[in-house]
């Protein structure tokens, strides 16, 4: 299939660009990897009149470490420099692991780390993962520039903060407290299929190895990130033992999403995925924070 009639521009400059959304407002769309985009057009699932093409904008391709240990990434940077950037491995270790659960190859060889987040599809890792690491968001408007921080950010199911003018322009990722650890986990029918459910848990310990700080974010649960903060709640100045883990996952799964039945799995299958990913990510972080204070 190929997609409606549509005017193409292509700008060098952020200004430029937020000048042409701002010209033609909901009738125009910003283009980045195209991963997604494309394919709802030729299927007449998206009709924009007016495609503004980022591709040119070098501007928007970077990975840069930040003073305080923390990192940011350009809207426009593609999924594979982000996947094999040492710098990622050292300061951002989880992106670093989701960065090869994201589709194919290919796919991240075009797709973009904010053209994923600005799509915002509840299923995309990057989007869960995102808000575990609180997250900010540099947008920019005709209005100027803002920062949004990731659990804001999202609003519904494809559905962002972002207004038909503003671009997404620039990630920062803050640095990784000391004694934390990471899991994602993720379960789907098949290799680089959108998954059923998964989720994303980040530990950090105090001086006595408990729970001084904690996070789980599921994708693929609602629709949008779903945090799941009664869990969340009941590992706080805990020790984190297998019966507390079981407890907070059993919260999750039970308490803190409301997944929806579909023609690939039931709520109730959910759920229990649900339940044995968060026990499962959760253990994997509980090990690597143990790991890190070493």
């Amino acid at each position: 299939m190929k997609p409606p009639p549509f005017e193409y521009y292509a700008p060098t400059t952020v200004e430029e660009a937020v000048a042409h959304l701002a010209e033609h407002g909901y009738d125009a769309k910003p283009l980045a990897g195209g991963q997604s985009l494309i394919p709802m057009m030729n299927f007449r699932l998206a009709q924009p009149a007016i495609l503004v093409d980022l591709n040119n904008i070098a501007e928007l391709s970077f990975i840069r470490p930040e003073d305080d240990g923390g990192l940011s990434i350009g809207a426009m940077t593609r999924h594979q420099m982000v996947e094999k950037d040492a710098q990622v491995v050292e300061r951002a270790p989880l992106i670093n692991e989701t960065m090869p659960k994201i589709a194919t190859s290919q796919i991240r060889s075009r797709g973009t780390f904010g053209g994923s987040l600005a799509h915002a599809d509840p299923s995309a890792e990057l989007v869960a993962v995102s808000v575990a690491l609180d997250g900010n968001f540099k947008v920019v408007g005709p209005q100027g520039e803002r920062w949004v921080p990731a659990n804001e950010f999202f609003l519904g199911l494809f559905t962002s903060v972002l207004e038909p003018e503003e671009l997404l322009v620039e990630i920062n990722l803050p640095p990784f407290p000391e004694r934390t650890g990471w899991s994602l986990m993720e379960i789907a029918r098949r290799p680089h299929d959108f998954c059923l459910i998964g989720v994303v848990a980040v530990l950090t310990l105090d001086e006595k190895d408990q729970c001084q700080q904690a996070k789980l974010v599921y994708l693929s649960a609602g629709d949008g990130p779903v945090e799941a903060h009664q869990a969340a709640e009941l590992l706080k100045g805990q020790a984190l033992t297998a019966e507390a883990i079981q407890a907070a996952a059993e919260t999750a799964a039970s308490a803190d999403i409301d997944p929806s039945s579909d023609i690939h799995a039931t709520a109730e299958f959910r759920r229990h995925l649900a339940n044995v990913l968060a026990r499962r990510a959760l253990g994997e972080a509980l090990e690597r924070a143990i790991s890190n204070t070493q």
